[in-house]
């Protein structure tokens, strides 16, 4: 593993499995010799992104941040895997655009779970209490999710063991 830095971009739906495998792709990554940092949406929205809301705005600015954190450790050669619901297209491609600004290594992997089987995990409950009219702004319910059209990796996580796709993911990015 080089001491380059890499930002992997994870992408789908609550419940598509973004945190499982951003964790997997992490233990893969640290076993081959790699320094590495996961940014977790949750994580970010009880401290750094505390002050923001779920509207569009909010959420952009939730990616923006993200994306800062993920540029600024990769210029010092860390492995940056960031797990994010992230459901704008154009705020993604401003993160990317910042990268290749900078000539950094970025990646985007969307986990292309099917809503019906994010709504059977559903680990925090947000779907049924968006179905029961109990919270708003879900995406995937009442506001919008734009899949990538062009993510470096597209996989889902409905029949794969995190550890099976962090290696695949690892390695076709030539992480390995």
């Amino acid at each position: 593993m080089s001491a380059r830095g890499h930002t992997l971009w994870l992408t789908g739906l609550s419940g598509a499995g973004k945190t499982t495998t951003a964790n997997a792709l992490c233990d893969v990554l640290r076993r081959a010799g790699a320094a590495v940092v996961v940014i977790d949406g949750d994580a970010l929205r009880a401290g750094l992104s505390s002050d923001l809301g779920f509207s569009a705005g909010d959420r952009d600015e939730n990616v923006r941040r993200a994306g800062e954190i993920a540029l600024l450790l990769n210029t010092q050669g860390v492995v940056t895997i960031v797990s994010l619901i992230s459901p704008r297209t154009e705020a993604r491609r401003a993160v990317r655009a910042r990268h290749i600004e900078n000539e950094l290594s970025f990646a985007e992997i969307y986990l292309a779970t099917p809503l019906s089987v994010c709504e059977a995990r559903d680990p925090k409950a947000l779907y049924k209490r968006a179905r029961a009219g109990e919270q708003q702004h879900m995406t995937g319910v009442d506001d919008p999710y734009e899949a990538p059209e062009q993510a470096e990796i597209t996989v889902s996580t409905e029949l794969l063991a995190p550890e099976v796709l962090a290696e695949d993911i690892s390695r076709r990015l030539g992480l390995l």
